[in-house]
């Protein structure tokens, strides 16, 4: 019997799944985008374009406008003209329509923009297909449904739109978070200037032919493409009435400080350092799942990532022993293999990050475990790692790493826990694994994060709102919480 076992048990550990590529035929991708200004795609001042690549290949996918100062000013006098003329003046049910429309199309070519989502950003194809495209559509649905119900969502307030929203979004969510901005900004009657992250600008882009092919009214929503001035001149711009930025916090505390003494609103959702707690009454192996789910099917690649591990004592032993068992049998590779479970790092530069980060976190004298899993020679690929032993004093527990990487400690009761959660600077996101509903509740009230999950990770919709506290910045997007930054009262 034993023996039988034994090569059962071979036969598992060498199994391999045969190849699933999802296919790029149905994709249409230029070699050339330009700025989507005004209804239509136009030519940079600049005259400069930059490549974007398949950080799994690291083959060029396309050139890129990089828009300056020029641009950015046509862009938002665009969306001023249309906010006067046209979008503000627009009647609510009719806005309404135009938002609604957006998510159908975004429906219809769901799969193009799953595919082109991992091939320029590297996440996995079932990532994309199951959770992103989803979500963004939804998004519009939702807030297709609140444009006409503000009188109803701020009873005995007048809310008025605020004019021109400039919009910067980071690499990990490209439409998700384009969609995440884009609708509550048009369901309150406002006009957009919206700019992806360099690294990831193609479902932008390609949102941009959808939006256009909407009949939305020219200029109500403009799209560009460039770096880090190409969004500074966005903020600063005289005519841009709100932003909302996604991204790090050092920028973030960079647009505090630019428009400091103006009368913009601004919402910043900034870095995270969550922390994912797992008491001993906890359901083991679901929770063992969440964690995995929480920082490695994602790249690690979330700011609500759950990058910190704390775990009762008394089953520390059997949680960790179960998650290098689990991180054993996840697959690193081809983004677009329907069999992958990790995808590529978006960016050179943000492995080299990362990859500091790991030797950090071994200089300092914490404990590695990497996944043995084989990684392809080409692209930028990071096999999945825990750290043990760690304490509050390791800069792998207290920095944001963004990438596949997780610290684990271990505690003994629940105040100790709650101190060791909430001493950081960020307070984005948390997780709590318990039987006890009143442990849950207890743990909610006391943790300084703006989102916690009970029994689950990284789950989102649409009507929820989200955001964060201290350095993991203010305001909320999402649900009806997420109307009132582009609004006035």
């Amino acid at each position: 019997m034993k023996k039988e076992e034994n090569i059962t048990n071979e036969f598992f550990t060498d199994w391999k799944y045969a190849p699933a590529p999802e296919s790029t035929d149905h994709i249409k991708l230029k070699k050339q985008y330009d700025l989507f200004i005004n209804g239509k795609f136009v030519k940079p001042n600049s005259k400069k374009y930059f490549a974007t690549i398949n950080p799994a290949t690291e083959e060029k996918l396309a050139e890129v406008a990089e828009a300056n100062e020029k641009d950015v000013d046509l862009a938002v006098t665009s969306a001023k003209n249309a906010y006067d003329k046209v979008w503000k003046k627009m009647p609510v049910k009719e806005r309404s329509k135009y938002i609604f429309r957006i998510a159908r199309l975004m429906q219809e070519r769901a799969r193009e923009f799953a595919v082109i989502e991992s091939m320029n950003g590297g996440k996995s194809i079932r990532e994309s297909r199951d959770a992103d495209i989803p979500l963004a559509a939804n998004h519009f649905f939702y807030y297709a449904g609140w444009a006409d119900k503000l009188d109803y969502a701020f009873p005995n307030k007048k809310p008025q739109s605020l004019g021109v929203a400039a919009q910067i979004i980071p690499w990990n969510f490209p439409l998700l978070m384009a969609a995440w901005k884009i609708a509550p900004a048009l369901a309150t009657g406002n006009t957009v200037v919206l700019k992806p992250a360099e690294t990831t600008p193609l479902t932008a882009l390609k949102l941009a032919e959808l939006i256009r092919d909407s009949g939305l009214p020219d200029g109500v929503v403009n799209i560009i493409t460039g770096f880090g001035k190409t969004g500074a001149a966005m903020v600063n711009h005289p005519k841009v009435n709100k932003v909302a930025f996604t991204g790090s916090t050092d920028v973030g505390k960079l647009i505090q400080k630019s428009i400091a003494g103006t009368n913009k609103k601004v919402t910043l959702e900034l870095g995270g350092k969550a922390a994912n707690i797992i008491f001993d009454d906890a359901p083991i192996d679901q929770a063992v799942e969440g964690i995995v789910n929480g920082i490695f099917f994602n790249q690690g690649h979330v700011c609500c990532a759950g990058s910190r591990l704390f775990v009762q004592e008394n089953v520390a032993d059997i949680v960790i022993s179960k998650l290098k068992q689990r991180l054993e049998t996840l697959i690193v590779g081809d983004p677009l293999d329907k069999n992958t479970d990790i995808g590529a790092i978006n960016s050179k530069e943000q492995l080299n990050k990362i990859n500091e980060y790991i030797k950090i976190g071994v200089d300092e004298g914490a404990e590695m475990y990497q996944s043995k899993c084989a990684i392809p020679s080409k692209g930028f690929f990071c096999r999945p790692t825990l750290f043990l032993h760690t304490s509050q004093s390791h800069r792998i527990v207290q920095e944001e790493i963004f990438g596949p990487v997780l610290a684990i400690q271990t505690f003994r009761t629940i105040e100790e826990v709650i101190e060791k959660a909430n001493n950081i600077p960020y307070g984005l996101s948390a997780g709590v694994w318990t039987d006890k509903g009143s442990k849950i509740f207890n743990l909610t009230s006391k943790l300084r994060a703006g989102v916690v999950w009970a029994n689950t990770y990284n789950k989102f919709d649409p009507a929820s709102p989200f955001g964060g506290y201290k350095e993991s910045g203010f305001g909320r997007e999402g649900g009806l919480h997420g109307l009132m930054p582009y609004l006035s009262f």
